[in-house]
């Protein structure tokens, strides 16, 4: 009786103990709760960076409201505001979506927890009333002494350590899942409390939208008793892109033009440095030649050849000469420096990491052709984009080349046009212009601030093109 061992469900309780221990009984689904986080994280960026943009275009829009009279620029400015709000509210909805399945996976983590819970309560009882019923039968000091061996009391009182240590384990196990779950509880509390804020947020983000769509119906509703004036601006604005339209061209047709002749010059001069080596080897073969019959008939005659003969025979044929290699157009040259890291190697590859031409505003019109903000029937054209700032906001260059034009024509203020190899960009509505016509300027360079209109609208145009082609500027921009 005494060779058996007394606690015989110890190896079944251990077992459950070392799978608890080693992580193979689960508290929590990690593909599940990684998935979650990362979709939290990515929409805290995406709140965070919409925030930042109605900030800026609700500064924007308090400069353009303090003119008396409504304009298009505070139309625009209007449109993007709500825009944003728009987008901020659908952002709030997510919100709460994700929020409801973080709480259904901390409710299911907690329920999974209490019955693990309960579970180890229930073993450890019924390991601890079968080690007492045991412990009646057989003394743990009469299993130890009585012993055969010194060997055999080694192993008995080694296995019964093991089972102390096996329930001392079992308890740190429940209070460690007891702690888990009370975190799990609390983490639940904090993220209904945080839907309620959201909801909240959500509400007051809601009237905003309305107070700012009633705030675009009335200057609409100012803009349309002026269709007289308005229809005189745009007939001003199309003259002003026309004009532009027509600098570029020129600009290009011209670095074309010089591009073709400069090839020409250089396959004319090409041309005549072959023609040139070609009669020096005519004559030098025709003097050889010479030369040749000269001693030929000297010897027939029984003379000596003439040593200048001799050496113009025994003399190796020159070779032709090398035409030098054209020297690299530098105007072409529009590779970036190592420190913009940031953009490509050339403009092609640089599309859509492109930086802006001002460090603070928004598209308040886009690339194409779309009908009139108030005009009924009218349709409007714009080359690039109209791109609404802060009154005084720096204008750099986006990338790096050479100053093309610099000059001013009506409803365009300044305009500045620089050369990217085959590529061009042009930065219209300037007030303060810092460049000149040749100069060769870096990616992120200031080349002048922007311009604020009659109305308060402190916006620039800003057009890309690839030679006569012209390119819609916001698939080359970083996006914001």
């Amino acid at each position: 009786m005494h060779s058996k061992f007394p606690f015989p469900h110890l190896s079944t309780y251990w077992l459950i103990i070392s799978l608890v221990l080693s992580g193979l009984i689960a508290f929590d689904g990690p593909a599940q709760a990684q998935q979650t986080q990362q979709s939290r994280q990515n929409l805290e960026k995406e709140k965070k960076q919409n925030l930042a943009k109605m900030n800026q275009i609700r500064t924007i829009l308090r400069q353009t409201s303090s003119e008396k009279q409504a304009g298009l620029g505070q139309l625009k400015a209007l449109d993007q505001q709500i825009q944003a709000q728009s987008q901020q509210i659908g952002l709030l909805n997510k919100d709460l979506q994700l929020t409801e399945t973080e709480i259904s996976e901390l409710r299911q983590t907690s329920n999974t927890l209490t019955r693990d819970l309960n579970k180890l309560k229930a073993e450890y009882g019924s390991m601890i009333y079968a080690a007492d019923k045991r412990r009646q039968q057989v003394n743990p000091l009469g299993f130890l002494f009585a012993s055969d061996n010194f060997n055999q009391l080694v192993a008995r009182y080694k296995y019964l350590r093991q089972y102390s240590d096996a329930r001392q384990s079992q308890v740190r196990q429940m209070d460690n899942v007891m702690a888990m779950l009370q975190d799990k509880q609390q983490a639940t509390q904090r993220k209904r409390q945080d839907q309620k804020n959201t909801i909240t947020t959500k509400v007051k983000e809601t009237k905003n939208l309305e107070v700012l769509k009633g705030a675009k119906n009335q200057v609409v509703k100012e803009l349309s008793q002026k269709e007289t004036e308005l229809s005189t601006e745009l007939a001003e604005r199309r003259r002003a892109i026309g004009q532009l339209e027509a600098m570029i061209t020129r600009i290009v047709a011209r670095e074309r033009a010089e591009r073709e002749a400069r090839e020409r010059a250089e396959r004319e001069a090409r041309a005549e440095r072959e023609r040139v080596a070609r009669r020096e080897a005519e004559r030098r073969a025709a003097e050889r030649k010479k030369a040749e019959e000269a001693i030929a008939a000297a010897e027939k005659a029984g003379e000596k050849p003439a040593p200048t003969d001799v050496a113009k025979v025994e003399r190796p044929a020159e070779p032709e000469p090398t035409p030098p290699p054209p020297k690299p157009d530098e105007r072409r040259n529009n590779t970036l420096n190592n420190e913009e890291d940031a953009l490509a190697s050339s403009f092609t590859a640089s599309r859509a990491h492109l930086p802006w031409p001002v460090s603070r505003g928004f598209i308040s019109d886009h690339f194409g052709r779309r009908p009139h903000a108030v005009l009924r029937g009218i349709y409007v054209e714009n080359q690039g984009v109209d791109i609404q700032t802060n009154a005084g906001e720096i204008v750099r260059a986006v990338y790096d080349g050479i100053v093309q034009d610099v000059t001013s024509m009506p409803g365009m203020n300044t305009v500045v046009a620089i050369q990217h190899g085959s590529y061009f960009t042009v930065y219209a509505k300037l007030k303060n212009v810092s460049v000149r016509a040749g100069q060769r300027v870096k990616a992120r360079e200031a080349i002048g601030t922007v311009a604020t209109d009659k109305d308060g609208v402190s916006e620039i145009q800003f057009q890309i093109w690839k030679e006569f082609t012209k390119l819609n500027p916001e698939s080359w921009l970083t996006h914001r």
